[in-house]
């Protein structure tokens, strides 16, 4: 026992080294990324997506909407799964389902995701994408699955909740979202990593064990890319993590005077003059760079500018920020809410592109393992 548990302690050591260095090689080829899609964005299909189990907040805006929208802007070709099957790895039921994934469309469609240029899809809609896991699985060992962090995290911070085995396999459906539609390009924060490395070792033991199909010259699935987030890390206005399970949140639907009571409630400190200094005065900085993004200015400036101005003053600042960023995607997002016929059409429609680049795929796998009968 003694000696088992220090090969999964040593086997962990180095999955952190190994992240480590991940870390750096990935903030060089996301650089490297970025330039290249400036020439040729072509060249790159991006996989991105949440998992439906409320509605959106700014959080998610700043962190990853906004990005998705400019690069599906300046021409990559984008997929955005809605994971509605990923609802159900650490909860006992679905919850309000139907109405969380219609709430996300018209966030995402009145942020500026263009279903003429983004496909969105469902888990569920697409049985050639989930069908991918069964070879897969046979391409990763239980132990590699358990040194995953989500897992880690799971079996960590759940002990009285037996792990299921749709938790445990999480990190092999996430390679299926990214492999399915051979996607090369995922935005992700530095956490994500560990999941971009287990895609591409899928990818690579995939190739090394059933080949490609015959005549091929490339294989199967492609190394898909990390692209590090380039937005800041956003604090809940308690200054904990945003989460929608801590009430904390800004949600993007929400009115202007909603959104006005809930900063009147956020956490500052008791010090006056306002600066930026997002290690010592986390919730004040929290704030100024909510202000920051929502303006465009720069932090340091802004809180200069404010100076003495106190709590009160930086709190009216990002109020009025925020409502008048907003307000466009606002209004966009209540017309589009009352029209749920064609949120439903937009989705069915980017189920149907889903569902033939995952059949056409499958083709592809079948035909490299011989059962293309």
């Amino acid at each position: 026992m003694t000696e088992d548990t220090t090969a999964i302690d040593a086997a962990d050591e180095l999955s952190e080294e190994i992240s480590d260095a991940s870390l750096n090689r990935s903030l060089e080829r996301s650089a490297q990324i970025e330039q290249q899609i400036a020439t040729d964005p072509s060249k790159f299909r991006m996989l991105t997506g949440d998992r439906p189990t409320g509605k959106l907040h700014i959080g998610h805006y700043f962190g990853s909407i906004a990005n998705r929208v400019r690069l599906q802007n300046l021409g990559v070709q984008t997929m955005l799964v809605v994971a509605d099957y990923q609802v159900i790895y650490d909860r006992d039921g679905v919850g309000q389902l139907q109405e969380n994934v219609l709430n996300g469309m018209a966030d995402y469609l009145a942020s500026g995701i263009d279903p003429e240029r983004t496909t969105i899809f469902t888990h569920s809609a697409v049985t050639a994408l989930n069908q991918l896991l069964l070879p897969f699985l046979s391409l990763v060992t239980v132990p590699e699955l358990h040194r995953n962090p989500t897992v880690k995290d799971e079996l960590a911070n759940n002990p009285h909740r037996p792990m299921s085995g749709l938790m445990l396999t999480f990190p092999v459906h996430q390679a299926a979202d990214i492999l399915f539609c051979k996607a090369n390009l995922v935005p992700v924060g530095k956490d994500q990593l560990p999941h971009i490395e287990i895609t591409r070792v899928i990818a690579r033991r995939f190739d090394e064990r059933y080949g490609r199909p015959e005549g091929a010259q490339q294989p199967v699935f492609p190394q898909a890319d990390a692209l590090m987030s380039p937005a800041p890390a956003i604090l809940g206005l308690d200054g904990t993590k945003m989460s929608k399970s801590r009430g904390n949140v800004i949600e993007i639907g929400m009115s202007a005077d909603e959104t006005a009571k809930l900063i009147k409630r956020a956490k500052t400190d008791s010090e006056r003059h306002i600066s930026y200094d997002p290690v010592n005065r986390p919730e004040v900085s929290n704030l100024v760079m909510l202000a920051a993004l929502t303006t465009g200015g720069d932090p340091v400036q802004i809180a200069d500018e404010l100076g003495d101005a106190g709590g009160g003053g930086l709190k009216k600042l990002v109020t009025e920020s925020i409502n008048e960023y907003f307000a466009p995607i606002r209004a966009r997002r209540a017309e589009l809410a009352a029209d749920p016929g064609h949120l439903r059409d937009v989705l069915r429609e980017g189920n149907r592109r889903a569902n033939e680049i995952a059949e056409q795929t499958l083709s592809e796998v079948r035909a490299a393992m011989q059962m293309d009968y």
